[in-house]
C-alpha cells in the first residue's frame, strides 16, 4: 500500500485535529479516531457564518432586476436554495471515509481521473469564487477607504484587496479547529449586524410591488429559470463539506451530519437573499452598496462595511482550506500552507482583474450561471456514487494510489464518472443562458434556462446506468 502523509497532532481543544489558532499541519491523511471529538450540531455555525452573506442581497435584488414579481422571486429563492440538500448529503461521506472531499471524489472518477476533475473544480472554480467573494468585500472595503479620506484610484483599491485576501488566507492555513471556534462567533455577531440592515430594508419596501411590464409565458420562464440558476449555483458549489464533517466521530448519525450542514446553510441563504429581493421593490439596487449605505445612520455605515468584510473571510477561508487540500490530492508535493498560499495568489489575481477592469454585477451574474455547467454534474455525481455504495467509503483504500489499487479502476480512471460528468456538462451548456453563452437548446426554447435540472439528471442517469452495467462498483463492509 502506498504511504500517506502523516503529522502529529497538537493538544485537544475539543475541536478535533490540533489546536485553535494554531497552523493545521494535517492534510488529506486520516483523522485518527481519538482525534474525531464533537456532534454534528457544531456543523449549523459552520456553515451559516459564509451564508449570512452581504452576496445574498446582491443576488436576491438580482432576482428583481430580472423582471420577478416578490412572490416570484421569493418562491425561486426558497426552491433553490432548497439543492443545501446535496450540500448536505455528501458531507456524510466525510464522516465515513476520515479523509477529504477532494480523496472520497477518487471513488467517482479514478486516481488519475480525479486529478483532471480537481484541476476544473479544486482550483480553478475554488479560485473563481475567492475571486468574487472578495470582490463583493472589495467594492466594500474601497468604499471606507474613501470615506475615511484615502484617494481613489488603483492602489488603494489593490490594497484593500490584498488586505482582505491575506486576512482570509491566515483563516485557511490555520485550519479547522480554527474555522469551528471562530465561526460560531462569527455567525452571531454578522447576524446581528444584518438583522439591523434587515430591519432598515423593510422599512422602505414596497409591499405592494408589481414591475411596470409583468413577465408572462416564455418570457417570464426564461426569467425563473436564470434567477433559479443564480440561486442554486451556490450550493452546488459546496462540494467541500465532507473536509468539515471528516473530523466527527465515525458514529455520528448521518442524518444529523446532512440536516445540520444543510440546515445551517440554507435559513440564512433564504432570509438574506430574501432581503436583497425586497430592498430592490424600494431603491436602485443596481450599486447595491450605495443603495444599502444609504439607508443607513451613518455611524453603522463601518459596521456594515466591516461586516460585508467579515462574511466574505469566512466565505473564502472555507474554500481556500478545502483548494489547499485538492491541491494535494492532485499530487502537488507542497504541504497544506503553501497551498494556500498557491491558491489564494490565484485568486486575488481574478480579483484584482474583476474589480479593476470588469463590472462587478456582470462578473456575479455571469459566473454564477456559467459554473453550473461543472458544478451541478460533480454534485450528481457525488450523490449518486453515495447512494450506490451506501456511503460505504474506506479512507486507507482512497489514500491508495497504487496501480492496480481498489480505485484504480481501468488505466486509473472511472470513466463512468468521467463520461457522466462530461453528458452533463454538455447537456447543461445546451441549456444555459447567459449574457456571454447561450445554449442552442435554450435559444430554441425561448432563451429558458435549464441547465441545472438538464446537466444533474443526465449525469445522475448516466453515472448509475453505467457503473450498473460495468460493475465497477462493488459495496464493502463498513470500515470501524
Amino acid at each position: 500500500m502506498a504511504t500517506h502523509p502523516t503529522t502529529t497532532a497538537g493538544a485537544h481543544d475539543g475541536q478535533g485535529s490540533e489546536r485553535a489558532g494554531h497552523p493545521e499541519s494535517r492534510g488529506i491523511d486520516l483523522v485518527p479516531a481519538d482525534e474525531r471529538i464533537g456532534s454534528p450540531r457544531r456543523l449549523f455555525a459552520v456553515w451559516a457564518a459564509p451564508n449570512v452573506s452581504y452576496l445574498s442581497f446582491v443576488v436576491g435584488a438580482t432576482l428583481i432586476l430580472l423582471g420577478l414579481s416578490l412572490p416570484q422571486a421569493i418562491g425561486v429563492i426558497l426552491v433553490g436554495n432548497l439543492l443545501w440538500a446535496c450540500t448536505g448529503i455528501i458531507a456524510v461521506s466525510g464522516t465515513a471515509a476520515g479523509t477529504s472531499g477532494s480523496v472520497i471524489s477518487r471513488a467517482f472518477y479514478g486516481v488519475m481521473g480525479n486529478k483532471v476533475v480537481l484541476v476544473l473544480t479544486g482550483w480553478l472554480i475554488a479560485a473563481a469564487y475567492l475571486a468574487l467573494n472578495w470582490s463583493a468585500a472589495s467594492v466594500a472595503g474601497i468604499g471606507l477607504a474613501g470615506r475615511m479620506g484615502l484617494p481613489d484610484n488603483r492602489a488603494v483599491a489593490a490594497a484593500v484587496i490584498c488586505l482582505i485576501a491575506g486576512v482570509t488566507l491566515l483563516i485557511a492555513i490555520y485550519g479547522y479547529a480554527t474555522i469551528v471556534r471562530l465561526y460560531t462567533a462569527l455567525s452571531i455577531l454578522l447576524t446581528l449586524v444584518f438583522v439591523v440592515v434587515t430591519g432598515y430594508v423593510l422599512a422602505e419596501t414596497d409591499w405592494s410591488y408589481a414591475p411596470a411590464e409583468p413577465l408572462r409565458g416564455r418570457a417570464l420562464a426564461a426569467a425563473l429559470g436564470v434567477g433559479f440558476t443564480v440561486i442554486a449555483s451556490t450550493p452546488l458549489s459546496y462540494s467541500n463539506s465532507p473536509d468539515l464533517a471528516r473530523y466527527l466521530p465515525r458514529d455520528s448519525r448521518p442524518i444529523a451530519i446532512a440536516g445540520w450542514t444543510a440546515l445551517g446553510a440554507y435559513l440564512p441563504s433564504v432570509v438574506f437573499t430574501a432581503v436583497g429581493a425586497l430592498a430592490a421593490t424600494g431603491l436602485d439596487m443596481s450599486g447595491p452598496q450605495a443603495a444599502l449605505e444609504s439607508l443607513l445612520p451613518g455611524w453603522f455605515v463601518p459596521v456594515f462595511v466591516i461586516a460585508v468584510v467579515l462574511n466574505t473571510v469566512a466565505n473564502n477561508g472555507m474554500t481556500a482550506y478545502s483548494a489547499s487540500l485538492s491541491i494535494q490530492s492532485v499530487g502537488v508535493r507542497l504541504a497544506r500552507i503553501p497551498e494556500v498560499l498557491t491558491i489564494g495568489i490565484l485568486g486575488t489575481a481574478m480579483t484584482l482583474y474583476a474589480i479593476l477592469v470588469r463590472d462587478f454585477l456582470t462578473s456575479v451574474s455571469t459566473m454564477l450561471q456559467l459554473v453550473v455547467v461543472v458544478t451541478g454534474p460533480a454534485m450528481a455525481v457525488a450523490v449518486t456514487d453515495l447512494v450506490m455504495r451506501r456511503n460505504r467509503y474506506d479512507g486507507e483504500n482512497l489514500l491508495e494510489q497504487e496501480r492496480g489499487g481498489p480505485f484504480w479502476y481501468h488505466r486509473g480512471v472511472h470513466w463512468s464518472g468521467v463520461l457522466a460528468l462530461v453528458a452533463g456538462g454538455l447537456t447543461s451548456l445546451m441549456w444555459v443562458n447567459t449574457s456571454f453563452w447561450t445554449g442552442p437548446i435554450a435559444k430554441a426554447m425561448g432563451e429558458v434556462d435549464l441547465a441545472i435540472p438538464s446537466g444533474m439528471g443526465v449525469a445522475a442517469a448516466v453515472y448509475w446506468a453505467s457503473a450498473r452495467s460495468l460493475r465497477t462498483i462493488r459495496l464493502t463492509p463498513q470500515p470501524r
